[in-house]
């Protein structure tokens, strides 16, 4: 008596189609991750830019310290973002705000800042819309997100 062995020769039809859909849903996956990398590699961006932003206004502000002091560098609220702040002017405490106005607006959504003087601080605070930059959540449904970085400095 002869006996046949039946050898398996090749997949079948749904072995392929499970194998498919396993790689489709990896591949989705993979492409959600890279979108929430790339949003919060924007947010990391915008807060680097706000920090050499307010770093480079307090320079501004040792380089004249005197006009500094004399709370010449002050911005009481935030102005509205705009690059067109004028830099015609004579006066540097007036011409330095200007343009780092102007810096805050092309560098950062919306971007603006204000300084306030204290009792020897002063507290330089930027505020730009993070909404670009945002994850979003089933819970958080507000896109227009404002970001406000402060930082404190003594002259």
């Amino acid at each position: 008596m002869i006996t046949e062995k039946k050898h398996q020769r090749g997949a079948t039809l749904i072995e392929v189609l499970v194998t498919v859909f396993i790689l489709a849903v990896g591949l989705l996956g993979l492409a959600g991750l890279q979108s929430t990398s790339i949003k919060t590699n924007q947010g990391a961006y915008y807060r680097s830019q706000a920090t050499l932003l307010a770093a480079d206004i307090a320079d501004r502000m040792r380089a004249n310290r005197t006009a500094a002091l004399a709370g010449n560098y002050n911005i009481a609220s935030f102005p509205s973002s705009s690059i067109a702040n004028s830099t015609a002017s004579t006066v540097r405490a007036e011409k330095d705000k200007a343009e780092w106005l102007n810096s805050l607006a092309n560098l950062l959504p919306n971007g603006t800042g204000k300084i306030e003087y204290n009792n020897k601080i002063f507290t330089i605070s930027i505020k730009w819309n993070d909404s670009r930059a945002q994850i979003r959540s089933s819970s958080n449904e507000n896109t227009d997100q404002e970001l406000i970085f402060t930082y404190r400095t003594q002259l």
